[in-house]
């Protein structure tokens, strides 16, 4: 008889539509409370999609997980996954959920950038004192915007932007023409930033994007260009960044910080020209229904013993 494999959902079996691959035993495990079976038997993990609670979920319990075989991340990124890569049994294999969020990622990183291009923070702030004094912003509309990354939430929001007049100025590791025109390299971005009236950051954390954006690169934007990043806060050296918008040189919008969660005494939240959101690009009522579909998918592969989507490579642990 087949020795049925374990798996931990953050979802009740009830919730996904139709039936879950036979041949797999499924447990709901929300990150609160009794672990629900044996960790030493669990197969398959996929932890609850809450950034906060992953240094509890993940240095809890990847050192009982011995005959792990898929930890499958319902997060685009897997860089928060680096300081637990060791717990994780040599044979696992790790998995992300990228795509399952490029569209609703992509639609809060275009608000962002209208928002702040239409300055919203300085009509928020108006608001709340009760002022009633009218000022004139810039628009999106026949500006260059270059999106730096081209994955799923890249594309979506190159694509999101031309109805609006933008000309989309697009960015991937290495350049390349396609079917939509030029994507350039990482390594002409000194040459574009110049050029561009702003910056939307969709682009993954690695060695090669950790402070893309550093002070040199952040000087060679026009006075008054926005910056919006819904990557990862890392891709942008911070104490550069609050410089130039104390400077009054440029205006932001992150839904990503550095460091994160942002400190309460932080200038990013008091500074006039700075627009923040909890990274929360992600989680909108599409995101359950996306994911439930997403996972029944990878949960079909597995039970086939198909190669699962999004595995990230070279990511196996060390134990």
């Amino acid at each position: 008889m087949t020795e049925s494999r374990s798996v931990w959902l953050p979802y009740r079996p009830a919730d996904f539509p139709g039936r879950l691959p036979e041949g797999l035993t499924y447990h709901h495990w929300d990150g609160h409370g009794a672990y629900p079976s044996d960790p030493a038997e669990l197969r398959f993990l996929v932890p609850p999609p809450v950034p906060e609670m992953q240094q509890r979920i993940l240095g809890g319990l990847l050192p009982r997980v011995e005959r792990l075989e898929v930890l499958q991340l319902l997060s685009s990124g897997h860089d928060y996954l680096e300081p637990y890569r060791h717990l994780l049994p040599g044979a696992a294999q790790v998995a992300t959920a990228r795509g399952v969020h490029g569209e609703a990622t992509a639609e809060l990183a275009v608000t962002l950038l209208l928002a702040a291009a239409r300055g919203l923070d300085h009509f928020f702030r108006q608001q709340w004192a009760r002022q009633w004094q009218p000022r004139g912003f810039t628009t999106v509309s026949g500006k260059r915007v270059l999106v730096v990354g081209q994955g799923p939430v890249g594309s979506a929001v190159a694509t999101r932007l031309t109805p609006f007049g933008c000309h989309v100025v697009r960015m991937a590791r290495t350049a390349r023409d396609t079917v939509d025109g030029r994507v350039h390299g990482v390594a002409e971005l000194p040459a574009l930033l110049p050029t561009v009236d702003a910056v939307v950051l969709c682009a993954p954390l690695t060695d090669e994007t950790r402070d893309l954006l550093d002070a040199a690169r952040l000087a060679l934007l026009k006075d008054g260009a926005v910056l919006v990043n819904v990557g990862r806060g890392e891709l942008v050296d911070t104490t550069a960044l609050v410089r130039a918008v104390e400077q009054g040189r440029l205006r932001v919008a992150l839904d990503v910080t550095d460091p994160e969660p942002l400190p309460v005494g932080h200038a990013l939240w008091r500074l006039p020209g700075t627009l923040v959101t909890p990274h929360t690009g992600a989680f909108t009522d599409a995101f359950v229904p996306a994911s439930l579909a997403f996972l029944v998918d990878q949960l079909r592969r597995y039970a086939a013993g198909e190669t699962l989507a999004n595995l990230v490579p070279l990511m196996a642990g060390a134990r």
